[in-house]
């Protein structure tokens, strides 16, 4: 649940679309050439590449995405409309392991900080109603009724808090009944009309699209500008509240989706304002993208407006499909160039801010929630008609960590990791690598033969790839790129970011913590020096000793409830370091020192794990400093 902070909205100007990059063809009017084909595969394969790595971090266990509980609602819905985008059916089970799993009572604390209703409501009204929005996605993926079942009854909860006493009408935002706000309301209407409009017969929920999208429009939330702000004050006016993003895109969405029931051309109008305001002066772009206020450089956005972009970019993507207007198709491939080509680092990850804007002070962020939020901008480029043909291909480990042995070349392993759809048959790709000046890589070229058949399950292959660098390299980061391609229309680029370092010494929560971090798992970050693991999470930090290594030693900077654990393989683990009081502000902050020599692998790696010595009270191990040194 989210009480938005007021402030002022961002001033920018939408400007024109940038190339598509990383090695792929120009975008070109739809129509011109083959080459529209070549751009929509490879919109499928970026999409791909981004949907996977946000899947990492869902959980199995508790069934959702670690530590927020509307947040990993929406993450659900954006992996469904992935699915339904690009016809790609692999999630079907997380959504079903969620539904089934989480649609009881929970205590607070467990999945959300408030306790959890049953059927996936709690005093959060719009928090439920984010739920009966991914379960009519749901539905249309699989059209098993239990998921529309759920959205009714989930509409039904939230009903009971609609109410023409105050204000003349509109859904309370929390079961208090203190605030009535712009959110709450856009998936009011967006939710009973996307239910009167799968429910044959249904006069009841379009009454209720109605009655809402009129009380909004009445409200005065929608300012003179053609601007949402965050909702109304006591006096029953606009509060003046930040112009958030989602707000903007629910309300442009809510007015679609009743217009799909209605068809009346007057809320094509009104959406269209809505729209236009949204990238004018004075609207929500900055040189022509989608720009958050919490995105500028002074200012970080929490875990809640970490996602609020890729809302608006949902049902942007409606606007565009609804539309064909030629500036909102735009848009759309403007932001999804600005994603990947300024958001995204090697190993697929993408950011907080679209336009890639970071610094020391506000670093550009980087988890689970910017991945879902930035992976809708990625969606949305692709067409309705999914193309019969993509290629994807990444490279693992996307960022190695290389500490070389004095006087000799150092050998490190990559694979390239191809996925293809198509219809059944042979898919012959060629691999062609490359890597700096006076490295080598074997092989430079390959091939491999996929078998896809369709798109709900991508065919998958591999390529092994040997890579040398000399003997002298200089510390720094140094690109190998595998280029895949198969015939005329698919291509695509991977690339790993390799950090060649003769020492170890980051803070965490920055971009010189990500080479080391070997396997992040449902750890977290909130900023500079701070990565935590909580409940049955951990995170793992890999140190590639040289293979000349005779003794090593790390000292972290750690506090809270923590188990350290060493490994010479990441497989087998000793603790070494265990908190067993619950402390939960900090006041054992202190620097740990660990021999690591007794664990050197055959290779002279050693791992060290994080995790949380109270799993079941929510305050694990935090590090804020990691350094090694060797001999």
């Amino acid at each position: 649940m989210v009480v938005n902070r007021p402030a002022r909205a961002l001033r920018a100007v939408l400007a024109g679309a940038v190339a598509l990059g990383l090695g792929m063809v120009s975008a070109q009017p739809a129509g011109a050439d083959p080459g529209r084909d070549t751009e929509d595969a490879t919109a499928v394969a970026r999409a791909r590449v981004a949907a996977d790595v946000l899947m990492s971090s869902y959980e199995p266990v508790k069934a959702w995405f670690p530590s927020s509980w509307w947040n990993s609602a929406v993450a659900l819905q954006t992996i469904g409309d992935y699915m339904q985008r690009t016809g790609d059916r692999r999630y079907l089970s997380q959504l079903d392991n969620t539904f089934e799993k989480d649609k009881g009572a929970f205590p607070a604390g467990y999945l959300s900080g408030d306790p959890l209703l049953g059927n996936f409501t709690s005093r959060a009204i719009d928090d439920s109603e984010w739920w009966g929005l991914t379960w009519i996605q749901a539905y249309d993926l699989t059209k098993n009724r239990k998921y529309l079942d759920m959205a009714v009854t989930i509409a039904e909860y939230v009903e009971g808090y609609w109410d023409p006493s105050t204000c003349g009408g509109g859904v309370w935002w929390d079961g208090e009944r203190t605030y009535k706000n712009a959110v709450t309301n856009g998936l009011w209407i967006r939710l009973t009309a996307e239910l009167h409009n799968r429910l044959p017969g249904d006069h009841r929920w379009l009454g209720r699209a109605q009655d809402g999208w009129n009380w909004l429009n009445s409200s005065g939330m929608i300012n003179s500008d053609g601007l949402v702000n965050d909702g109304l004050n006591s006096s029953c006016e606009n509060n003046g509240g930040t112009v958030w993003s989602y707000n903007q895109g629910l309300a442009i969405g809510a007015g679609l989706e009743l217009r799909r029931a209605t068809r009346d051309p007057g809320l094509l109008t009104t959406v269209r304002r809505l729209a236009d305001a949204s990238i004018g002066s004075g609207g929500l772009v900055t040189d022509g993208v989608l720009t958050e206020y919490c995105d500028a450089p002074d200012r970080q956005c929490d875990d809640n407006g970490k996602q609020f972009k890729g809302i608006f970019q949902r049902y942007w993507m409606d606007l565009a499909d609804t539309t064909h207007d030629a500036t909102y198709v735009a848009f759309v491939q403007q932001q999804a160039n600005s994603v990947w080509d300024h958001d995204r680092d090697a190993s697929g990850r993408l950011g907080e801010r679209w336009s890639g804007l970071t610094n020391a002070d506000h670093p550009n962020a980087f988890d689970w929630r910017t991945q879902a939020s930035a992976l809708s901008a990625l969606i949305a480029a692709v067409p309705k008609q999914t193309p019969d043909q993509s290629l994807s291909a990444t490279l693992s480990p996307a960022q190695p960590v290389v500490m070389p042995a004095s006087g000799g070349p150092t050998h490190v392993k990559l694979k390239v990791d191809l996925q293809a759809t198509a219809p059944a048959g042979a898919l012959k790709v060629e691999v062609k690598a490359a890597a700096p000046a006076g490295w080598a890589v074997t092989p430079a070229r390959a091939t491999t033969t996929l078998h896809p058949h369709g798109n709900a399950v991508p065919a998958r292959s591999s390529v092994q790839l040997d890579v040398t660098i000399p003997a002298g390299t200089t510390d720094g980061h140094y690109a190998v790129t595998a280029t895949a391609t198969s015939g005329s229309r698919l291509a695509f680029s991977a690339q790993a970011d390799m950090l060649v370092a003769r020492t170890v010494d980051f803070d965490t929560g920055t971009a010189a913590e990500t080479p080391w971090l070997w396997d992040a798992d449902g750890s977290q970050s909130n900023g500079v020096q701070n990565r935590f693991a909580d409940g049955n999470s951990y995170f793992v930090y890999r140190f590639p000793f040289p293979a000349d290594t005779a003794a090593a030693h790390a000292v972290l900077t750690i506090d809270n409830e923590y188990v350290v654990q060493v490994s010479g393989d990441g497989q087998n683990w000793t603790t070494v370091l265990t908190e067993t009081r619950q402390l939960h502000d900090g006041e054992n902050k202190a620097d740990q020192t660990i021999d690591l020599t007794p664990y050197l692998g055959p290779d002279k790696a050693a791992y060290i794990r994080v995790a949380d010595s109270f799993p079941t009270d929510g305050w694990g191990g935090r590090v804020y400093h990691v350094s090694a040194a060797y001999s």
